[in-house]
């Protein structure tokens, strides 16, 4: 946009275009509403509406008179443009705004179709900015709709603002605000990461706890039945009557059987003492060995959680930090707003003034 056009009325507002595919369904230009300007130019005599997203045209529309505004709701309207093939439409906060534009936008359809029928004639229009129709229409403010965070508004060229080292303070400010939480959130995505890690760990090593203590109840239970098996063993075998002529031979058997029976006890006995110190050794150790690991394992996730709990309140910081920063801009956005707004009414006088208007 250059210095030649002259902007009529601006006014806030949430911008869709159709979709080019369906052209059923309707495509945000962007989460917050944006400053939507009517603009006269003078040298090509036309009238535009003109809507920029940061250093992005996103409306710039050309009003013909064949052009038609239709409120679809009580605070959505569209129009569509031949020109740019597409259909955009516009969600404001509040009824009042959407009758505002739809009012400038056949005041402005209007002015065009005058402007084509002189131009048709080779006339010559005396207030072409001013001459709208039966009435003037007059630059409004700016009609703000969102609050903050929302982009900031569009400025002609030779507005007042502030100075490249004030805009460049400020876009600092808020990229190292939204590169500080990014740093902050990745570093506890870290620390959750790690700490799942150290949550798995852990039930890994209570499993395996279980795994011991299973191990051990397999072992009780043998050295159990090896203790029912000697026991039966030392248990005297059925009564017999044995006749008078192998009394001697049954006597002497029995004593043999006997011998054997305290051999394989004494040895049985060695086995269990054995078998018992070992278990017992093995299974203390490794029982020291789990309760030492569970407590490292603790001591870390007790860690863990510190640092979590520090990037938290780090990461709440940058947020305000960032919020602040925000305040700032929309601050001084809201200052070009009416320095805008001045110099439009000072440029409004001017013109009356070199008319010959009082």
């Amino acid at each position: 946009m250059s210095t030649r056009e002259q902007p009529l009325f601006s006014t806030r507002a949430h911008v869709f275009q159709i979709d080019p595919a369906t052209k059923r369904n309707w495509i945000p230009a962007g989460k917050h509403a944006l400053t939507v300007s009517y603009f006269y130019d003078a040298t090509r005599n036309v009238y535009r509406i003109i809507s920029v997203g940061g250093t992005k045209a996103i409306i710039n529309s050309t009003v013909t008179p064949n052009m038609t505004f239709t409120k679809t709701s009580q605070k959505f309207g569209q129009w569509a443009d031949s020109r740019a093939n597409t259909v955009y439409g516009l969600g404001f906060a509040s009824e009042q705004h959407l009758s505002q534009f739809a009012e400038k936008f056949q005041e402005v359809k209007e002015a065009a179709r005058l402007a084509r029928e002189k131009s048709q004639d080779g006339g010559e229009l005396t207030t072409p900015a001013l001459g709208l129709s039966s009435h003037q229409v007059p630059p409004s403010p700016l009609i703000g709709t969102n609050g903050p965070g929302d982009e900031k508004l569009f400025r002609s060229q030779s507005a007042d603002g502030p100075g490249p080292a004030e805009r460049e303070r400020l876009k600092k400010m808020l990229s190292e605000g939204s590169v500080g939480e990014v740093q902050w959130e990745a570093e506890f995505f870290t620390l959750q990461d790690n700490n799942n890690k150290l949550v798995a760990a852990l039930r890994e090593a209570n499993a395996s706890v279980e795994r011991w203590k299973e191990q051990l109840e397999a072992y009780q239970e043998e050295t159990e039945r090896l203790r029912l098996r000697v026991a039966e063993l030392e248990a005297p075998g059925p009564s017999e009557t044995p006749s008078d002529g192998g009394k001697d031979g049954l006597s002497q058997r029995l004593e043999e059987l006997e011998m054997l029976i305290k051999t394989k006890d004494e040895e049985i006995q060695m086995l269990k003492n054995q078998k018992g110190g070992l278990r017992e050794a093995e299974s203390e150790r490794e029982r020291e060995e789990a309760l030492q690991k569970l407590q490292e394992l603790e001591s870390r996730y007790t860690e863990m959680e510190r640092q979590l709990q520090g990037a938290q309140r780090s990461l709440e910081e940058a947020r305000g930090e960032r919020e602040r920063a925000r305040a700032e801009v929309l601050r001084a956005t809201e200052l070009l707003d009416l320095k805008i707004c001045e110099l439009s009414e000072l440029r409004q006088g001017l013109a009356r003034l070199a008319d010959g208007t009082p």
